[in-house]
């Protein structure tokens, strides 16, 4: 993918940056390539390769029409809570690198509904901040909404999602204990018949005595 001036980009993991130069230098006597990139969140200048820009991840930032499908994303309650911190905080970094905003939605979600049950180590704190942040930013840029408004929006997303999840792992939990109980029911009725067998049989061996 190639990238001209003024394009609105985003490089993995630092957010939004605009092209203000395509520019050549010599470097060690050899001459390449480079984007000059603006990053919009402290004006810092970036410099990509040009060679470079597709495995860098470096990309053109979400349009207009993708951006109802991130809140969907984030309210839509789907949450994988069933690894380890070790295999969640790995993919999560995959995730992250991979400059795809839908990925860093996902590490939003997972980590947004776990700090809400748990707290947070510190590399996951940070982690979870920085895709707020990516998220946030670049809605904000693409919609020109101020970042105060998109915040709202998408932690109201976050919330909506959380309780979805609250509400699967409850149904989950009510068919689970509908399974167990019949079970529970038939075992109880077999004792008592045993029980019950067993009272009965001693009282014809009584009244066998007796006669």
């Amino acid at each position: 993918m190639t990238f001209e001036i003024g394009d609105k980009v985003i490089y993995p993991n630092h957010g939004l940056g605009v092209v203000q130069k395509i520019e050549s230098r010599t470097i060690m006597g050899m001459t390449c390539g480079f984007y000059q990139l603006r990053m919009v969140s402290n004006e810092t200048t970036v410099l990509v390769p040009v060679e470079n820009a597709d495995s860098v991840g470096l990309r053109k930032a979400v349009g207009n029409s993708e951006v109802d499908r991130l809140y969907s994303l984030l309210g839509d309650g789907k949450i994988d809570t069933g690894q380890n911190w070790k295999g969640r905080f790995k993919d999560n970094s995959d995730r992250m690198r991979t400059g795809s905003l839908f990925d860093v939605v996902e590490v939003l979600k997972s980590l947004s509904y776990l700090s809400r049950s748990k707290n947070l180590s510190f590399r996951e704190k940070r982690m979870l901040d920085r895709a707020k942040f990516l998220v946030t930013s670049e809605i904000a840029e693409v919609t020109r909404e101020d970042l105060p408004s998109v915040e709202v929006k998408v932690e109201e997303a976050l919330e909506r999602s959380s309780s979805s999840k609250n509400r699967t792992i409850a149904r989950q939990a009510a068919a689970k204990a509908a399974k167990v109980t019949p079970a529970a029911a038939v075992a109880v009725a077999a004792g008592a018949g045993a029980v019950g067998g067993a009272v009965a049989g001693a009282g014809i061996r009584r009244a066998a005595r007796a006669s």
